[in-house]
């Protein structure tokens, strides 16, 4: 992705929202400002409708997906009558930090008996919840449990009255966000606003934490920070070193120390440019543009050790080192970048006969699939240089900061993931043959660029399985809160306000932690201070920035307590249902389960005049709960 930054004026002023942050209240709102507030609930995803995600039952195993596919219009229903039916969902992975099943069955005004286990492998078998001697009439039930390491949720029916026919019409197993999924950003940019002051409350007598961008991102729940790094700083245009190198090897070493007395996770991007690199350009550093071959492999990691200790020198190790920015399609061109069909940045090509003077490590995918064997012969070679390369940063890092995880990251461009794909079969199979490995497979993820959320879930579970040995991370992710309109960004379902930008963030989070396996391990958002912000200019105050509320995202997304969220229960014409005093709340920090009181509000007047189905929202402490009552005719037998 081409990375242009905006004037700092222009990316952080927007459209107006009319909601305003109570601290706001009395100030003069400014044309072109972002306001507004985000109401952010804790992610939950049921992983048993995700597609990776299959059923199978006792019979009719066919029609067994009815049962997990979302809708609870659809069914599964055995073909044949018999004792102990069963169905089962495989999860397609195990899973850490499931807390919650459901299930809804098709029929009403029976008492249902069943029991339902989790397993790890389909062979061994723990109880989550027992209702084999149930009597109570309901049409479902909500489960809570711990048990890490589950793939498998089998609902097992043990019996009930005579007239109650096995089947169910929905069975979804719930996910939460775990504790060592790592969530942060690139925060790159605190080196260009040193100057600058963040504070959570800026015009409050306590104005929180601040006045350093850091301070801010931790109070708000960043816990991790990567740093891009270039060789020598120099202007993405002409080529000249920048009056002020910026994100160059020695400041980056200040910003290094800022995160880690912070007690923040750190990580090191490595660009091998001295300006952006990107899946459009990749640029080889001018010190090392005229080097051979041979040269520039030892360089690269010469390069990588001494930085690396450097920074271990002065306390600062990184808990992971990316080899390359986005690297899909190679990086430090050479003179292969001819036949690649270059274009920028511009003094690349202006300067051709110095930046194309030695092959690089620029990848020939136009020879992709190429049957002449010149082309075949040229791509394979393109490969060899780029994976030689690679594996010296590889083994740098190995060498230099062993506790250091290696990252590569790249991209899936919308609907390119065969070529994704191919992309790691070739990398990992040729440094692997070179001696290296990394740790992690990462991706960027910005919708206009990458598709919808389901496919990067689709991505990401597709290299999870292919590839199980590795994590898997998205190294950038971000989204506006403003512009447009407020009209989505392409392929994205979130408006452009800051309610959306929240909830675009926090369903990248989710589509990590989703990660079979629980190999997701990390999400950053991009620079949040500048692209696509998650600040805003603070009226009245020069140079002063505070968080607007999308970037809550980062500590609301993970659940403190999970509710037992929706009762069943029946009850016949004109009889008023009995609803339950408390419901049952798991909390996450102990795993205990606990009844908490709930306040229901009244039935709405005529509600169980006739029969039919009527909802009633409870209230918790805990949040809110509702009430699903089937009102049946009253020859129906409800005991």
């Amino acid at each position: 992705m081409s990375r242009t930054r905006l004037p700092r004026a222009i990316a952080v002023t927007t459209t107006l929202v009319t909601m305003v942050s109570a601290n706001l209240l009395m100030v003069p709102e400014p044309a072109h400002a972002t306001f507004g507030t985000a109401d952010i609930k804790p992610i939950e995803s049921n992983i048993a409708a995700k597609p990776w995600a299959s059923a199978t039952a006792a019979t009719a195993s066919s029609h067994a997906r009815l049962a997990i596919d979302g809708d609870p219009a659809t069914s599964w229903h055995p073909d044949r009558a018999g004792a102990r039916q069963w169905l089962t969902a495989d999860l397609g992975g195990t899973y850490d930090n499931l807390r919650k099943v459901k299930v809804l069955f098709p029929d009403r005004g029976v008492a249902h008996q069943y029991v339902i286990e989790a397993s790890s492998d389909g062979r061994r078998w723990n109880t989550i919840a027992d209702r084999s001697h149930n009597r109570a009439v309901s049409r479902g039930e909500v489960h809570l449990f711990t048990r890490p390491g589950t793939r498998f949720v089998r609902l097992t029916f043990t019996g009930g009255p005579a007239r109650a026919r096995a089947g169910v019409s929905e069975l979804q197993v719930f996910n939460y966000l775990r504790d060592d999924l790592t969530l942060g950003a690139d925060l790159s940019w605190m080196d260009d606003v040193q100057d600058q002051q963040y504070w959570v409350d800026p015009l409050a007598e306590n104005r929180g934490a601040g006045p350093h961008l850091l301070d801010v991102a931790k109070d708000r729940g960043i816990a991790y920070s990567r740093l891009r790094i270039f060789n020598e700083p120099r202007s993405e245009s002409t080529g000249q070193p920048t009056p002020v190198p910026r994100q160059g090897p020695e400041r980056s070493l200040a910003s290094a120390k800022w995160i880690k007395q912070r007690g923040m996770g750190l990580g090191i991007d490595f660009h091998y440019a001295d300006s952006w690199a990107d899946p459009s350009k990749q640029p080889k550093p001018r010190a090392w543009a005229e080097l051979k071959f041979a040269d520039l492999s030892r360089t690269v990691y010469d390069f990588t050790t001494d930085y690396l200790k450097r920074l271990i020198r002065q306390g600062t190790t990184p808990e992971k080192v990316a080899v390359g920015n986005e690297i899909i399609n190679g990086f430090m061109y050479g003179s292969e970048a001819a036949r690649i069909g270059t274009t920028n940045p511009p003094y690349f090509v202006d300067q051709a006969d110095i930046y194309q003077s030695q092959p690089g490590g620029g990848l020939l995918w136009k020879y992709w699939r190429s049957t002449d064997p010149v082309e075949r012969q040229l791509y394979d070679q393109s490969w060899d240089r780029f994976t030689t390369l690679a594996a010296a940063g590889i083994k740098a890092v190995r060498d230099a900061s062993p506790t250091s995880k290696v990252e590569i990251h790249v991209i899936v461009d919308k609907d390119k993931l065969a070529k994704t794909m191919e992309f790691w079969h070739q990398f990992l199979t040729r440094v692997k043959a070179k001696g290296q490995n990394p740790d992690v497979l990462a991706v960027s993820y910005y919708p206009e660029w990458h598709g919808t959320p389901e496919a990067l879930d689709l991505n990401l579970n597709t290299m999870a399985t292919t590839y199980p040995d590795y994590e898997i991370d998205i190294a950038e992710t971000a989204y506006p809160a403003s512009g447009g309109d407020g009209s989505p960004l392409p392929n994205s379902p979130y408006p452009r306000t800051v309610q959306g930008q929240a909830d675009a963030i926090r369903r990248v989070f989710q589509a990590a932690n989703d990660v079979v396996d629980n190999r997701g391990s990390e999400a950053l958002v991009w620079e949040p201070a500048g692209y696509q912000p998650m600040f805003r200019a603070v009226p009245g105050l020069a140079n002063t920035w505070e968080p607007h509320a999308s970037i809550n995202v980062f500590n609301a997304s993970r659940a403190k307590h999970i509710l037992q969220d929706t009762v069943h229960t029946s009850t016949v014409v004109g009889a008023a249902p009995k609803l339950p005093s408390s419901v049952r709340m798991l909390t996450t920090a102990n795993n205990k389960i606990t009844n908490v009181p709930v306040r229901w509000q009244p039935l709405p007047p005529g509600a169980i005049d006739r029969p039919g189905e009527v909802t009633v929202t409870g209230t918790t402490a805990a949040g809110p709960v509702t009430a699903v009552i089937d009102v049946m005719p009253s020859r129906a037998n409800t005991t």
